[in-house]
C-alpha cells in the first residue's frame, strides 16, 4: 500500500514532494510557475495580434511587396530604440520595464483593434505597439535566466519557448477557426483578435506585478546608457546581424509568398502556424535539452545548413509561382505550406543565441545590454533588407529575396563553426 508522504514548502513558496529516504524534495519555484504563466500568455497575444499583420495590410490597406517592405520601418525602428529605452529605464529593473514594455503594447493594439485608422496613424500605433514588444524581448530572456537557480539554463529557457510555442498554436487555431467561420474579420467595426490580443496582455501585467511582490526588490547595478561592444562578442553580434536578415525573409516575404502568388488569407496562414507550432511543442524541450548537451555552436551550424536550402526551394517555387511555370495547386504549394510551417517554428531559435551569449558573458550585467545591443543591430539590417526586398520583388522578381537569404545562411554556418571552436577552448 502506497505511504502518504509529507509536504514540504520552501521559502519563496515553492511545493514539492518528500523523498521517501532522506525528505529532500522536487520543487518548481513559485517565480517560476509565475513565468510560464506569463510566457504562454505572452504567446498567446501575440499570436493573435503579430500572426495577422501581413493580412491585416494586405486587406485593410491593400499594400503591395513595396510597401510592405516600407511598413517595416516604423515596426522595425524600435528595435534599434530598445537599446536606448531599456538603458533609460534601467534604474526601473527589469521587472517594472517589462511591465512598462507590456502596457505599450497593450496600448498600440488595442486601438488598432477599436478602430481602422488612416494609414499614418495606423503606422503611429503600430509603432507604438512594436516598441513595447521590442523592449520586451531581451527583458524576456534576461528575467527567464536571472529566475533559473539550478544551472539548467537550456534546458529551462527549452520549456519556457515549449509553453509560448503551445500557446501560440492555440491562438493560430483560434484565428483560423474565427476566419474560417466569420467570428473574426478585417471588415467590421472592431478587429477582434486585437481586442483579444489586449485582453491578454492586461492579464499579464497582474502577473508581473504579482511576480515582482514574490522575488521583492533586486539590486539594480545598471544606472547609464551601456553599447556593450567587446571583442569577447563579436561572434554574438554577426549572428544577430544575420539573425536580423533571415527574420524579414520569415515575417515579410515568406507570408507574401501565400498572401500575394497563391491569394491566401488568415485562416490558411493561422493553421500552418498551428502546424507549425505543434511541432515546435515536441520539438523545442529538445532543442533545450541538446543546447546543453552538445552547445550552441554544433546546433546553430545544423540550423544554417538546413536553411540554405528552406530559402533556395523558396525561391525557386516563388519563381514558378510568378511566371506561371507551377501551378496554384498541387505538390508545389504543399511544398510552401512545409516551408512556412519550418519557418515559423524556426523563429524559436533565437534561445540558441541567447544560451551562447550567456556561456560567453564576462558579468551577467552584460546579458541584458548585450541582447539588446544584438537586437538594435539585427534591426539595422532588417529595416534595409525590408526595404530592398519589397523592391527586389517587383523590379527582379520574388526569387532573387531568397536567394540572398540563403547566401547570408552559408555565413551564418561559418560563423557557428567559430562558436563552436570558441566554445570548447573555452570549456
Amino acid at each position: 500500500m502506497r505511504q502518504n508522504l509529507p509536504r514540504a514548502r520552501s521559502r519563496k513558496g515553492g511545493v514539492g514532494l518528500a523523498s521517501r529516504n532522506d525528505f529532500n524534495y522536487v520543487r518548481t519555484p513559485r517565480e517560476i510557475v509565475l513565468f510560464f504563466f506569463i510566457t504562454g500568455l505572452t504567446g498567446l497575444a501575440m499570436g493573435l495580434s503579430d500572426g495577422i499583420f501581413s493580412n491585416y495590410f494586405k486587406d485593410v490597406y491593400n499594400v503591395d511587396a513595396m510597401a510592405r517592405g516600407l511598413i517595416e520601418f516604423p515596426r522595425e525602428l524600435p528595435g534599434l530604440l530598445c537599446l536606448v529605452v531599456i538603458s533609460a529605464g534601467a534604474f526601473l529593473g527589469d521587472i517594472r520595464m517589462a511591465i512598462l514594455a507590456q502596457g505599450l503594447m497593450l496600448i498600440g493594439i488595442t486601438v488598432l483593434g477599436l478602430v481602422t485608422p488612416p494609414f499614418a496613424i495606423m503606422l503611429v500605433f503600430l509603432f507604438i505597439n512594436s516598441l513595447g514588444m521590442h523592449t520586451y524581448l531581451p527583458l524576456n530572456d534576461s528575467i527567464g535566466m536571472s529566475l533559473v537557480k539550478d544551472g539548467r539554463i537550456g534546458s529551462r529557457l527549452g520549456q519556457f519557448n515549449g509553453i509560448r510555442t503551445a500557446t501560440t498554436m492555440v491562438a493560430g487555431l483560434l484565428v483560423f477557426f474565427g476566419f474560417k467561420y466569420g467570428f473574426f474579420s478585417f471588415t467590421g467595426p472592431v478587429i477582434l483578435p486585437f481586442l483579444l490580443s489586449a485582453g491578454l496582455l492586461a492579464v499579464i501585467l497582474v502577473i508581473y506585478l504579482a511576480l515582482q511582490k514574490q522575488i521583492g526588490p533586486q539590486p539594480v547595478k545598471r544606472k547609464k546608457l551601456r553599447l556593450v561592444f567587446k571583442k569577447r562578442y563579436r561572434n554574438y553580434y554577426i549572428l544577430a546581424v544575420l539573425n536580423g536578415a533571415h527574420k524579414q525573409i520569415m515575417v515579410v516575404f515568406g507570408p507574401w509568398v501565400l498572401i500575394e502568388l497563391l491569394g491566401r488569407k488568415a485562416d490558411t496562414l493561422a493553421m500552418l502556424g498551428v502546424i507549425g507550432a505543434a511541432i515546435g511543442i515536441v520539438f523545442m524541450p529538445l532543442l533545450g535539452k541538446w543546447v546543453d548537451r552538445f552547445g550552441p555552436g554544433r546546433l546553430m551550424t545544423i540550423e544554417g545548413a538546413a536553411f540554405i536550402s528552406v530559402y533556395i526551394s523558396y525561391g525557386l517555387l516563388s519563381r514558378g509561382f510568378s511566371d506561371g511555370t507551377l501551378a496554384q495547386t498541387g505538390w508545389p504549394v504543399i511544398l510552401v505550406f512545409i516551408l512556412f510551417a519550418l519557418n515559423r517554428m524556426a523563429m524559436q531559435f533565437a534561445m540558441i543565441r541567447v544560451v551562447y551569449l550567456r556561456q560567453i558573458a564576462e558579468v551577467p550585467e552584460d546579458i541584458t545590454p548585450t541582447l539588446s545591443t544584438g537586437i538594435s543591430m539585427d534591426h539595422i539590417v532588417s529595416i534595409a533588407l525590408a526595404a530592398a526586398g519589397g523592391w527586389a520583388w517587383i523590379a527582379i522578381g520574388p526569387e532573387y529575396v531568397f536567394y540572398v537569404s540563403a547566401i547570408l545562411s552559408i555565413f551564418n554556418v561559418i560563423i557557428s563553426m567559430r562558436v563552436t571552436r570558441e566554445t570548447k577552448e573555452a570549456s
